[in-house]
């Protein structure tokens, strides 16, 4: 690890000394980044990882976007109206808006891009109950015309997270959906500078010349992204220490992710800041293409042998960081919190899980178990999902690899002894876990093509009737319904709930509203 450390630590070091030598880079207003993870997905509408998401946000713009209080603002947009049976939408681009490569953004990027979203993610697969049919008017103009009205036409215009429907030209969104796009252009803040890109150690973002900024102010998601800087550098470094050291030495200016055991020490540091990064969840996916996960009894097993304070405590954040116990798939503290459904996996019990996985009819079947050996909260989380499933007789087939790898290698679909998976942990902040129709895992729609492929029907049907509801007190019935049916089909196990930091030096002004995990540059300065 040492050695690991001082390499790395000098590859940084001769990083900052060329551009330090570099006229043209020494005028320039540049922010440096330690990125959670490395990019190799470049395509936000391919998936879920928040790594590539992030990366969306950078270069590619929405028509709508979320303000600090998650009210949709226009963004792209420049008007819209709805009918008074809000069965037809009419939306007006802003004038004079371009991708970055000079040409003019379209409705017919807009509707192209909106379809290609819509066929992946869980609002968009809710929203086709509506038989909505998106239609160009002009240049600047298209409609939105539905069967029966839909009451989250804004939401999931306006979707931070999972899939984000950020709009591209018209020629990328209609390619197959099936693997990502390789190429890059967007009418968002930056420019993706594919030149400097060093895989597995640095990405570049350039400020796009093209880009029009709204004439509000900065607010979360939403009004002007003309960013104060430049130039944003992410840096890859997988080494803790190294990374912290850059913070604290001034090499960077914020970490994305503070690794749990350097929250303490970084509290009492002069230079830097550490702040809180809203309510996280930690997940084990499930594979439920094929055995033994693909039998809900086996899930249902694993859970009882659950504790969310030993996952949570593994992770090594600080006690003010974590919760003990978290019964709520939608977040405990928030709106949506309830406990249905709960009740008989509330306490840990292994002698009990050992009994429920022998009555499963599990068979001893090897468990490909992928765990991060880059992400220091995700190990803690596989090697805990490997003590837990091994406690209870399951037969667990650890491989570690990086994060990114394994975000590419849970889209396969191939069976475990063929290079697939069987299980992969992961997190997700609350703006993908605090409701039945943000929190994609829990859509269990039949035919998705989510990683682990959760199919339960009955979960899918009481989330459309959850959507369809306006009616407060029948939709929380609904939703209490929901959260038990998704403790019996368990589509994933929450190992427990917590708040992920992000540290900054004291120089940047505005740290403190990147407090999303979302990288929301263009309200920084320093």
């Amino acid at each position: 690890m040492k050695r690991n450390t001082l390499a790395t630590l000098s590859c940084l070091g001769a990083l900052l000394l060329g551009f330090a030598g570099t006229p043209a880079l020494a005028q320039t207003k540049t922010l440096r980044v330690v990125a959670h993870a490395d990019v190799k997905i470049l395509d936000p509408t391919f998936t879920t990882a928040y790594i590539t998401r992030n990366f969306g946000y950078m270069v590619y713009d929405m028509l709508f976007g979320r303000d600090d209080k998650g009210v949709p603002r226009p963004q792209m947009v420049e008007k819209y109206t709805t009918s008074k049976d809000g069965k037809v939408w009419t939306f007006t681009l802003r004038a004079g808006l371009k991708f970055s490569d000079g040409n003019p953004v379209s409705a017919a990027d807009a509707v192209a891009s909106i379809e290609r979203w819509a066929s992946k993610d869980s609002i968009g697969r809710a929203m086709a109950a509506s038989g909505p049919q998106w239609q160009v008017v002009n240049a600047s103009t298209f409609t939105l015309t539905l069967k029966e009205p839909f009451g989250l036409v804004l939401d999931g215009l306006s979707k931070p997270s999972g899939f984000p429907p950020v709009i591209m030209p018209e020629r990328m969104a209609k390619l197959p959906t099936t693997t990502p796009m390789t190429e890059v252009l967007g009418s968002g803040p930056f420019v993706f500078k594919r030149d400097e890109w060093v895989p597995g150690n640095k990405l570049v973002f350039v400020r796009n010349p093209h880009y029009l900024p709204r004439s509000e102010p900065a607010n979360y998601l939403s009004g002007s992204k003309k960013s104060a800087f430049d130039r944003v550098e992410w840096l890859y470094l997988p080494d803790a220490n190294s990374a912290i050291a850059a913070l604290q030495k001034g090499e960077v200016d914020y970490v994305e992710q503070v690794p749990p055991d350097y929250i303490t020490p970084l509290r009492v540091d002069p230079n830097v800041k550490v702040a809180a990064s809203g309510a996280w969840q930690g997940w084990m996916i499930m594979n439920q293409l094929h055995p033994p996960f693909n039998n809900p009894k086996v899930r249902q097993a694993l859970l009882k042998a659950v504790s969310q304070e030993r996952f949570t405590s593994a992770m090594g954040y600080p006690l003010d960081m974590r919760v003990t116990y978290c019964p709520a798939l939608f977040l405990c503290g928030g709106p949506n919190q309830t406990d249905a459904g709960a009740e008989p996996y509330r306490t840990a019990d292994v002698a009990k899980a050992k009994q429920l996985l022998a009555e499963s009819g599990y068979k001893g079947e090897k468990i490909v178990l992928l765990v991060p050996t880059d992400v220091t909260y995700l190990n803690a989380i596989g090697l805990m999902a490997a003590q837990t499933m091994r406690s209870i007789g399951m037969n667990v087939d650890t491989q570690n690899m990086d994060w990114a790898s394994i975000g590419a290698r849970r889209a396969k679909r191939d069976a475990p002894e063929a290079g697939g998976w069987n299980m992969y942990v992961t997190v997700a902040g609350g703006f993908d876990a605090d409701s039945p129709v943000t929190n994609a895992y829990l859509s269990a729609a039949c035919g998705t093509s989510l990683p682990g492929w959760p199919c339960d029907k009955p979960l899918d049907e009481l989330r459309t009737a959850w959507i369809k509801e306006t009616v407060p007190a029948k939709r929380r019935v609904l939703l209490e319904q929901f959260q038990r049916r998704a403790y019996e089909a368990l589509p994933y196990i929450n190992v427990g709930q917590y708040t992920p930091a992000i540290a900054f030096r004291k120089t940047i002004k505005g740290g403190e509203r990147l407090n999303s995990g979302l990288p929301t540059v263009w309200m920084l300065d320093k």
